[in-house]
Order: structure tokens, then C-alpha cells, then sequence
């Protein structure tokens, strides 16, 4: 049970400060003259995020770690600070747009939607940490429906900077 509450704790602790890290960035981006686009579907995103980790922890509270999942969600976690380190103080939850050139280093050189790439990883691999499939198939499902809205927005808005 430890490494359980451990790797929930993890979780619900990762989740909380980056929300508070998105949160100031978003008001340095703005106040650098950034705006926002697509507000209208940050609140089912941030809705579906919090039901995926509250049915992480009703329904994995009392299950074992696996802990071959659990490498692979460590892996996933070294892939996240090199995204989040790569986009730095632009890093938001929200779609941001600042009218200056994309970021192009670390694994934007490459893809073009990494975190939304590792976020697909999570959203599959810590339920399966739990022995939860039914909760990484639910959410997954419902992400990508998330990420069709999002990233359409995202490519229209990001249009003329490319």
C-alpha cells in the first residue's frame, strides 16, 4: 500500500504545482502582451484531468503498484521535465499565444505536440500502474476527443506564426 499512496501522492502533488507553474506563466505571458485562445473548452479539459486522477485514487487506493508500469511512468516523467524545461516560462496549461517564434529546441526539434504526446503516455500508463485498464481506456478516449478540439484550436491560432 505505501508505494500506492506514494505514487498517488506523486500524482495529485505533480498536478497541483504545475498548475500553480501554468498559472504564473500564464500572467507573465500576458502581461508581455500574449493572449488567450480557446478558453472556451479549458474547463472540460481541467474537469477531465480531475476525474481521471479522482478514479485513480477511489478506484487504486487499495490496488498494487506494478512496478514495470511504474518504470515506464518514471521514464515518462524524465521525458516531461525535459518538455517542460524546453518551453520554460512559455509552459501553460492554457493555449497561450505569444507573437514571438515558436519554440524549436529540445523535443519541439522534432514533434511538434510533445506533451500532448506525453500526455496521451500518462493517461494510459498510470492507471496501468493501478491494474486499472478500464480507467486508461475511458480516459483516453475522452483526451483524444480533448486534444481533436485542442490542438485545432491551437494550429489555427499558432497559423500565422509558423
Amino acid at each position: 500500500m505505501t508505494a500506492t499512496y506514494l505514487f498517488l501522492g506523486f500524482i495529485i502533488l505533480q498536478r497541483l504545482s504545475e498548475l500553480f507553474i501554468a498559472k504564473r506563466n500564464t500572467a507573465r505571458l500576458l502581461a508581455r502582451g500574449a493572449y488567450e485562445v480557446g478558453a472556451a473548452h479549458y474547463p472540460a479539459m481541467v474537469a477531465m484531468h480531475s476525474a481521471w486522477i479522482i478514479c485513480l485514487v477511489v478506484f487504486g487506493y487499495d490496488n498494487s503498484v506494478a512496478y514495470g508500469w511504474l518504470a515506464i511512468f518514471a521514464v515518462l516523467q524524465v521525458l516531461r521535465v525535459w518538455i517542460l524545461g524546453s518551453l520554460g516560462s512559455r509552459w501553460t496549461t492554457r493555449v497561450i499565444i505569444l507573437e514571438e517564434p515558436l519554440v524549436v529546441r529540445g523535443p519541439f526539434k522534432y514533434v511538434s505536440h510533445p506533451n500532448y504526446m506525453l500526455v496521451v503516455a500518462e493517461i494510459i500508463v498510470a492507471p496501468m500502474v493501478l491494474g486499472l485498464p478500464w480507467v486508461a481506456l475511458v480516459f483516453t478516449v475522452l483526451n483524444a476527443a480533448m486534444l481533436w478540439v485542442r490542438i485545432g484550436v491551437e494550429h489555427k491560432a499558432l497559423a500565422p506564426l509558423r
